[in-house]
């Protein structure tokens, strides 16, 4: 089918200096650029929304890692879901709706085989950059595949109110934990939490250690871990596991910006005689759940079991100002950028 609409050029977010510390807005720049036309096996797709994510922090380091860092003065991409406006590829057609990972860029030209086509009347198309998507699978393959988690655990959510931690309380009180804690950064974010999410307590990091107000929330300890923020977050979860506990390291968004050593955690040392069982997570490890993921998520959105919220910002002039709310926790939540059209 025919190309519709398709511009010569539109705007895309390059770095342009790699952060020493927390990002500035300096680092990145707002260009324009040729849209590509397809090739043979490829798709051009017109974005609707785009994912700001704390991963993409590292990636803007020039480090190795399990994904290849940002480079300077080129496109940085994620996750982004939108429309076919062209195809040279067999099985797309023009006003298809897919998930891709062409994103902070108003039109991206992408390999037909890395798009997934998704459904629009099955749940708003932003939903497949969180509880649908990749935040979604992190939640729910981390909680119940690598913490293994069983009914009667008691759980320990850090970040809560993010993307990923907020899936995670609310998958373990429907899979049958006995207890859901979970960490925020404000107030209101530890009302949502209990109010809305239905986790059992929850607590402001910022009001007192830790480790204090874990041990008044889970007075019996807790059994699993889900960690999203790291350093003294993780050094109380050590402390309050008990015997064979589990800790899923999903992420430590507290240190991703520190240019010193991590001064927590210092009691690793209990991991030996409580046998604990401290696991790193990628979500790329996970496809081969990702059927059963949606049915799973889709039937409890469906039934109103899950609450699910988004920090929606506006326009892709505002991407970095998204992803720099997203690292200092002004979102509830998935963070995504709506783009205009």
């Amino acid at each position: 089918m025919a190309a519709q609409s398709v511009p010569t050029t539109a705007r895309e977010w390059h770095l342009k200096a790699r952060p020493n510390g927390w990002p500035v807005p300096a680092d990145v720049a707002l260009v324009e650029a040729p849209v590509r036309a397809a090739e043979p096996g490829e798709i051009v797709v017109r974005n609707a929304y785009l994912s700001v994510d704390p991963y993409m922090r590292g990636r803007m380091n020039d480090v190795k890692s399990y994904t290849p860092p940002f480079q300077l003065d080129q496109p940085m991409d994620g996750g982004a879901v939108g429309y076919v406006v062209a195809s040279a590829a067999e099985g797309f057609e023009v006003g298809d709706a897919v998930l891709h990972f062409g994103g902070w860029r108003e039109y991206a030209t992408v390999k037909a085989a890395q798009a997934v086509k998704v459904d629009g009347s099955r749940a708003p198309l932003s939903y497949y950059l969180g509880v649908l998507g990749m935040p979604g699978l992190t939640a729910y393959a981390g909680l119940l595949k690598v913490g293994a988690m069983q009914p009667g655990d008691r759980v320990f959510v850090s970040g809560a109110a993010g993307a990923v931690g907020s899936l995670v309380g609310q998958i373990a009180k429907l899979k049958g934990a006995s207890l859901v804690v979970g960490s925020a950064g404000s107030a209101e974010k530890v009302a949502k939490l209990v109010d809305e999410f239905g986790f059992d307590a929850g607590f402001n990091y910022k009001d007192a250690p830790v480790a204090e107000q874990l041990a008044k929330a889970a007075p019996e300890g807790i059994d699993l871990y889900f960690d999203n923020v790291g350093g003294d977050h993780l050094e109380a979860a050590i402390s309050a596991l008990g015997v064979h506990g589990r800790a899923v390291l999903c992420g430590a968004i507290a240190q991703y910006n520190d240019t010193q050593a991590p001064a927590a955690p210092r009691n690793l040392a209990l991991a030996i005689g409580k046998r604990l069982r401290l696991e790193g997570m990628l979500v790329g490890d996970h496809a081969a759940m990702q059927s059963e993921f949606v049915a799973e998520m889709a039937g409890w959105l469906k039934s109103g079991e899950l609450a699910y919220e988004e920090t929606v910002v506006e326009g892709i002039e505002h991407t970095m100002d998204a992803f720099l709310g997203l690292l200092h926790g002004g979102n509830t939540g998935k963070m995504v950028v709506r783009l205009e059209g």
